[in-house]
């Protein structure tokens, strides 16, 4: 009853939560925890009932953690190989290998440590086994509410639909971009349908490489597509996504002051850009349009690494004292 008694509170707090403010990332947390009691309280209940159950359930489990492990390093380092030879080899494109090798490398090492008692070794490992334990928690949590915050369904009847840019090759709009102006397209046409008249924002600078700043080619591909060229403003100073939602704040602001919108980004990028919008006060939801799936880890590794550093001080206090626990080890 105890656990079912916290997981309520922890439901109950993320409801709250979640009804102010969804695009809050540390939602997350309270429901990975509420969801972690429950999970606790259905095994004690089993347990009254069956005790060679339950017991079978959790040694289930503490065997399947490790397995699980490696499975995830060995995807990842496919995942990484597939990533080099499909878009380059680029930083971006490293994220998913260099995780999969990571993983493959600290129990490698740790295991070596332990077995030849290094225990200068031992402490260096154990202080990055604790940083990396609660960078993986965040991690989940991270996943966890992503998904929940994608699945949701979010208020139609909107003013605008922001359209994040992602860049150009030369003057052509790549898959990814497109993924993202033909999810604003369905959107459009959908609010159209129930009788609304939003306005499409394309928001985009001129980046090096590209022959003209992407929103420019993000409404032309619009246009291509039925859209009325005059149901479509463009933001075209924008380098950052900070700076998309920023100016294109001020561009909605202009035209309708109290507006609300939606932001169409790809479904690696949503929770990230949800953050964002609530921190330069945008008043909208963000919705993800389909990635191809080879793409989806590395980019999602990279979107949770943003996250994560926008929270330097919090976390950087954290792993500083997880670090000082982990050294602290008898010789």
């Amino acid at each position: 009853m105890f656990f079912f008694l916290i997981a309520g509170v922890l439901f109950a707090i993320f409801a709250v939560g979640f009804l102010r403010d969804r695009r809050r990332v540390h939602n997350g947390v309270y429901l990975f925890f509420a969801l972690m009691f429950l999970a606790a309280g259905l095994l004690f209940t089993l347990a009254k009932a069956s005790e060679w159950a339950a017991v079978a359930i959790l040694m289930a489990v503490v065997i399947l953690m490790p397995v699980m492990v490696l499975v995830l390093a060995g995807f990842l380092i496919a995942n990484g190989v597939t990533m080099l030879r499909r878009e380059g080899r680029r930083v971006a494109n490293l994220l998913s290998l260099a995780a999969g090798v990571g993983i493959i490398g600290v129990i490698v090492v740790s295991g070596l440590a332990n077995y030849f008692h290094l225990w200068l070794l031992q402490a260096i490992m154990g202080a990055i086994v604790n940083v990396l334990s609660y960078v993986s928690f965040l991690f989940v949590c991270f996943l966890l509410y992503s998904f929940v915050y994608g699945k949701f369904p979010h208020k139609t009847d909107v003013d605008f639909i922001v359209v994040l840019g992602s860049g150009l090759f030369g003057s052509r709009v790549p898959p990814l971009l497109a993924s993202r102006l033909d999810r604003a397209r369905e959107v459009f046409d959908a609010e159209r349908a129930r009788g609304h008249q939003p306005l499409l924002v394309t928001s985009g600078g001129q980046g090096p490489g590209e022959d003209l700043p992407e929103a420019r080619a993000m409404a032309d591909y619009l246009i291509e597509r039925g859209v009325p060229a005059d149901q479509i403003l463009v933001e075209d100073q924008s380098r950052t996504t900070d700076q998309n939602l920023r100016f294109s704040k001020a561009i909605m602001a202009a035209a309708k002051p109290d507006f609300r919108c939606l932001v169409v980004t790809n479904n690696f990028h949503v929770m990230r850009a949800a953050g964002i919008a609530r921190t330069e006060k945008v008043n909208g939801q963000v919705i993800g349009s389909p990635t191809a799936r080879y793409y989806w880890p590395s980019a999602t590794i990279r979107e949770f690494v943003a996250v994560f550093l926008s929270h330097k001080v919090i976390n950087g206090i954290i792993c500083v004292l997880l670090i000082l626990s982990g050294l602290n080890v008898d010789r």
